[in-house]
């Protein structure tokens, strides 16, 4: 599909709800992300950078940080950085029609901007095993910097893991769980898991 590469970066405004939504729905569907699926957009309590890419009237990307007011807030502990302010990428997404022509780029740099303004220092974002994402997070001078798993567990999973629930006539059909080891052979016997990355970039040497 050949569509308009041209796009403005803009603050997200209320009435673009549903065009966020679609936004990232579309972009998570090829990822292991593609169940990841919101009603509606979330609202943070701390300050928050909030922008969409637009083109032609429609939402074709997204980008939302939630910021510290106080260090640690919300962010992971760092020792390279003590006491510094940090942004928690929430959201990152773009419209798989408009992909490669620097949107996600462009959003990183605006927000980027408006978050030196407000004295943050870090970003911090968490990512699953795709391969292209992982590559666009370090191109763009971001950091691995630790790792755990999200573990599936679909019925046929939980009677080989033993699971039982002590509720009576309550019994776990589905379960997602978080596995913070490093046998990955472990992992073998559940039907889905992913690895699930911390990614850092120090805005000043971006």
């Amino acid at each position: 599909m050949k569509v308009d590469s041209s796009y403005h970066i803009r603050e997200y405004r209320p009435e673009d709800e549903n065009g966020w939504l679609r936004c990232r729905v579309l972009a998570f569907l090829d990822t292991s992300y593609y169940d990841d699926v919101y009603p509606k957009k979330e609202r943070y309590d701390s300050p928050a950078i909030e922008l969409v890419a637009e083109s032609d009237g429609v939402i074709v990307g997204l980008i939302d940080i939630e910021c510290e007011k106080k260090s640690g807030s919300i962010c992971s502990p760092t020792d390279e950085l003590d006491e510094h302010l940090a942004g928690m990428i929430w959201h990152l997404a773009v419209h798989p029609d408009y992909r490669r022509i620097g949107i996600a780029k462009a959003l990183l740099y605006e927000a980027i901007r408006r978050a030196r303004e407000m004295a943050v220092e870090r970003f911090e974002a968490w990512t699953r095993d795709d391969i292209n994402t992982r590559k666009w997070y370090t191109s763009q001078g971001f950091d691995l910097i630790q790792s755990y798993y999200h573990v599936y567990l679909e019925p046929s999973d939980m009677k080989g893991a033993g699971i039982q629930c002590s509720i009576e006539k309550l019994k776990p059909y589905k379960i997602f769980a978080h596995y913070l080891g490093k046998d990955t052979e472990f992992l073998k016997q559940f039907s889905r898991f992913h690895e699930c990355a911390r990614f850092d970039l120090i805005l000043e040497n971006y």
